[in-house]
């Protein structure tokens, strides 16, 4: 089970990786994972994981696919099934002490990873921008309010180009899906921003953007 945690930190969107301790390829980097335990359902699994490694629960984890080359754990013939999880930067993510490290990386600029888990990531990535596209998936890397340019931040860190304000704007309000909420947030030296929220905030809905 290997788990790629996407979280967005100072304007990049990045992945939690482990530094880990012993073979095989020790003291490399690599994303969270671990062995299914007897009993487990893969979901269970997934979540012991994604709990174990970042202390939070109740977050966004899909499942991705099935990595299963020969070689690609020395040890032996290792099938992975593999999920990515959406982390808020308003979550209190406590990592794993028991890694001989922990950091968040850019998902555009990871140091070499230990196995497959480079492959991995790339899945994770274009299975994100897929799901940006006919979801609302985005408010899981937000707090629970947000003014529209932050949303549309969000929107351009993971589908890499830049949108245009008005055009977003007016698409994204016409969908029903935001509601306004009674705050503001200033936002540089203009007057204050209105401040939204999703209106089904616990659930991930279907929509064409």
């Amino acid at each position: 089970m290997d788990i790629v945690i996407f979280t967005i930190v100072n304007g990049n969107l990045k992945v939690l990786l482990i530094r880990r301790k012993g073979p095989p390829f020790q003291h490399m980097w690599a994303i969270p994972g671990g062995f299914i335990r007897i009993g487990e359902t893969l979901e269970e699994a997934a979540e012991r994981r994604l709990f174990e490694e970042t202390n939070v629960k109740d977050i966004y984890l899909e499942q991705l696919v099935t990595f299963g080359t020969p070689n690609r754990d020395p040890r032996a013939r290792i099938i992975t099934i593999s999920h990515y999880a959406l982390i808020g930067s308003n979550k209190d993510i406590q990592p794993n002490a028991n890694a001989e490290d922990v950091q968040w990386f850019s998902v555009h600029d990871l140091p070499d990873l230990a196995f497959d888990h480079k492959d991995i990531v790339e899945c994770a990535l274009l299975r994100l921008k897929e799901r940006l596209k006919t979801s609302n998936i985005a408010f899981q890397l937000l707090g629970h309010k947000f003014t529209l340019t932050e949303l549309q931040r969000v929107y351009e860190l993971i589908l890499e180009k830049t949108l245009d304000k008005r055009n977003f704007r007016k698409k994204i309000l016409s969908m029903g899906i935001l509601m306004e909420t009674d705050e503001t947030k200033m936002e540089g030296y203009h007057r204050p921003a209105q401040l939204y929220a999703f209106r089904e905030r616990g659930r991930v809905q279907e929509y064409e953007v």
